[in-house]
């Protein structure tokens, strides 16, 4: 049978290292928190005590949110994460103040130096801690010489990838039968499949991962019960890459292994995805606030320039493909739009004011109300016309998979150059490749960044 244990000893091990760092991040801050207001005013109140309380129970969702203690960020990064998290802890605890109108019992002072402080501290010990727990991993990983059953595209890619990562030492490759491929640098061959075992002792083996195809897998269930006994740690690394994998995983669903190929993020991470949602609702109601007079004047320019509404509303593919009202700032004269045409750089039915709320991507911010009521995201794919996606959807592999997360006012491809007119079908190829790659790698830090560099793209020559 199956060791389950060793399935989720990644995420037990991820989660080991989150606790431990976390549990000694807040012991710093709360500390701290005791230490400022004992200084300051010569005991430390209950309010003090409760805001401890609070920190605790508030830190703890937003240091997981932001990724706070991610083995693999550079320090920078990790810092910056660190940031994210603690003045997201921060802002939790000033709402609650302001709602619970308890701002006036906290000594200025204390609370002042506590948050730029605390974040110092947290910074000074998270360095050496992340270089430990990383030199500790390496030190472990290190120990675990390994070998690769195969010889296919895969197990090259396989022996690359633990090369680039410089962890667990590669000894050397094992021939299953499979045709060894031309012209390219291949790590040693050790010998034939026959001679597994006798490599494993040889060569003081601890971990295997096994490379063969799918078609194998009467061969693989042999081979696994023929080295359970050997004392190596067995991987198996299924050969997908013929697959279009969209927000895939490996999970455990009650003690069985399950390989997850397709799946949405607003159903596997559903408390980062309501996150999102509460993020995006929030930017959106206080960007229209913001904006308003901003949008009463592209308004007013729109109904005195040219005749029909201000608003142009364009039935368009939402979450999983529901049909949603799109909503932007009409910036063409009324024609007919029973054949949806793309615009184009010198396109004639763009109106003198169309064309600079279009340049400046200013007919865009109605979308905040289609965030509002829930059709849209700030960060996702473009919504398409349903024309353009239904002309697209046979020519290019899974065009439609783009759907399976809400689509956004801005997004990854944007920021990525890939706007405007897509005359050609590479370069809606390459728009989709971009999509799918933000699904596969959403996060709301990745939202957060997106949004930070959509401003500088919004001069962009593919703009009109």
């Amino acid at each position: 049978m199956i060791n389950n244990n060793r399935l989720t000893r990644p995420y037990a091990l991820k989660g080991l290292t989150f606790w431990g760092q976390w549990v000694i991040a807040s012991s710093i801050i709360v500390t701290l928190l005791f230490s400022l207001a004992y200084y300051h005013t010569d005991n430390v109140a209950f309010y003090y005590r409760a805001c401890a309380v609070l920190t605790l129970l508030a830190s703890l969702p937003a240091y997981s949110l932001c990724q706070v203690y991610a083995k693999q960020d550079s320090y920078l990064s990790g810092l910056t994460r660190l940031l994210a998290g603690w003045l997201l802890t921060l802002s939790v605890l000033t709402v609650i103040g302001f709602l619970c109108k308890a701002d006036e019992l906290f000594s200025r002072q204390v609370i002042v130096q506590w948050a730029l402080l605390g974040y110092a501290a947290q910074a000074l010990t998270y360095l050496p801690l992340q270089w430990f727990s990383r030199r500790y991993h390496r030190h472990l990983q290190r120990q675990h010489r390994t070998l690769i059953v195969g010889t296919g595209e895969l197990a090259i890619g396989l022996a690359n990838t633990l090369g680039q990562l410089d962890q667990c030492p590669l000894v050397g490759l094992v021939s299953a039968g499979q045709p060894l491929p031309r012209h390219i640098a291949l790590p040693p061959v050790l010998g034939p499949l026959q001679a597994l075992r006798q490599l494993i002792k040889a060569h003081d083996i601890r971990r295997l991962y096994i490379t063969l195809p799918l078609s194998e897998a009467a061969n693989i269930e042999a081979l696994y019960l023929d080295v359970l006994d050997a004392n190596v740690d067995v991987v198996w690394v299924p050969d997908l890459n013929s697959l279009t994998l969209l927000n895939h995983s490996v999970r455990v669903v009650n003690g069985l292994p399950a390989i997850y190929l397709n799946e949405s993020p607003l159903t596997s991470q559903p408390t980062a995805a309501l996150s999102k949602s509460l993020l995006d609702k929030a930017v959106a109601l206080l960007a229209i606030i913001v904006l308003a007079p901003v949008l009463m004047v592209i308004a007013l320019a729109i109904k005195l320039t040219s005749a029909g509404p201000v608003l142009f509303k364009q039935a368009r593919h939402g979450w999983n493909g529901k049909i949603i009202q799109v909503w932007k700032f009409r910036s063409m004269r009324m024609h007919d739009d029973t054949h949806v045409v793309q615009a184009s750089r010198h396109d004639s039915r763009i109106t003198p004011v169309g064309r600079f709320i279009r340049r400046t991507s200013l007919d865009e911010l109605p979308q905040l109300f289609n965030v509002l009521q829930g059709h849209m995201a700030l960060v996702g794919p473009r919504p398409h016309a349903v024309a353009h996606n239904d002309f697209y959807a046979d020519k290019i592999l899974a065009y439609m998979a783009r759907h399976r997360i809400k689509p956004g006012i801005t997004g990854l491809a944007q920021i990525n150059g890939c706007r405007g007119e897509t005359e050609t079908l590479d370069k809606m190829q390459k728009r989709v490749e971009i999509d799918l790659d933000y699904i596969n790698n959403w996060s709301l830090w990745l939202d957060l960044k997106i949004l930070c560099k959509t401003p500088f793209t919004l001069l962009s020559k593919d703009i009109y």
